[in-house]
């Protein structure tokens, strides 16, 4: 598909989709919000992809909502700024459910709905350098639409400030009350997150999806009957799938599952032993 405000990499597994409105800090307008909508349906179809990157062309990784269409919405009724943010959330929740791993690649600075994008992902990576704010309060807004995910990640007492405060705060802070998980410099940023997706690719396509649902439906959740019969059933699953027989039986056999790729030094040993 040919976007106007992204671009997609692909190769060996992965998919790297870059947010591509640099001459405007990557902000996002409507048309980024339904081409990012309709490229996590894509990559999620798409056999080929095990994991998806998200990162940011340019100076930083994404400054927010553009400036123009806050201006534009501003102008609107409650009807119409309903129906967009309604659009806005889809969009998060689809990357937030996508059945792929995903990590987000954050350099620069990373902003309101910017860092709606980073905690709406499974993982998150940030250089050294980066600013983070959650600055609608400032602007007479509130975090609503990106508050399940960024809440989730950084937790309620962290929230309570910098929601609160708008204050701009440091990648160091950011590590520290967890929003993100690991720190790099600028310069070891790609080869930090490829170490993270070289560990992603090893596991199986379908147990991948199965523990993201898995960690959705336990999170804050009590441990009462009800969610014990249902962990019962979903390990029972696993068990019994094709992929966790083929996993089994592969660590039983001392030979990568079906899902991994095949390196030419086993192909070699396979074939020696053939004859």
């Amino acid at each position: 598909m040919d976007y106007k405000t992204i671009d997609i990499q692909t190769g060996q597994g992965v998919a790297v989709l870059w947010l591509n409105r640099p001459e405007v800090r990557n902000a996002f307008n409507e048309t980024m919000i339904a081409e990012l909508t309709s490229a996590f349906g894509e990559l999620e179809g798409d056999p080929e992809v095990r994991a998806v990157v998200l990162a940011g062309r340019g100076k930083v990784f994404c400054a927010g909502a553009d400036l123009n269409w806050m201006k534009k919405m501003a102008e609107l009724g409650f009807d119409k700024n309903r129906e967009d943010a309604m659009t806005f959330g889809a969009m998060l929740n689809r990357l937030h459910t996508l059945k792929k791993p995903t990590v987000a690649r954050i350099h620069g600075a990373a902003f309101a709905g910017g860092m709606g994008l980073a905690a709406a992902c499974d993982i998150a990576v940030a250089s050294v350098d980066t600013e983070f704010c959650m600055s609608e309060v400032r602007l007479g807004l509130t975090p609503a639409t990106v508050s399940p995910y960024v809440l989730a990640a950084m937790g309620e007492r962290a929230a309570q400030r910098y929601f609160l405060t708008a204050e701009r705060f440091t990648a160091a802070e950011a590590y520290r009350i967890g929003f993100v998980q690991e720190l790099a410099r600028l310069d070891e940023l790609d080869a930090t997150v490829n170490s993270i997706l070289g560990q992603l690719v090893q596991g199986a396509p379908g147990a991948h999806a199965a523990i993201k649902d898995l960690i959705r439906s336990v999170a804050r959740r009590p441990t009462a009957p009800g969610l014990i019969a249902d962990m019962a059933g979903r390990i029972a699953g696993a068990r019994a799938s094709d992929e966790g027989r083929e996993g089994v039986r592969a660590f039983l056999e001392k030979r990568s599952p079906a899902w991994m790729p095949q390196t030419k030094q086993a192909a070699k040993k396979g074939a020696k032993k053939k004859k």
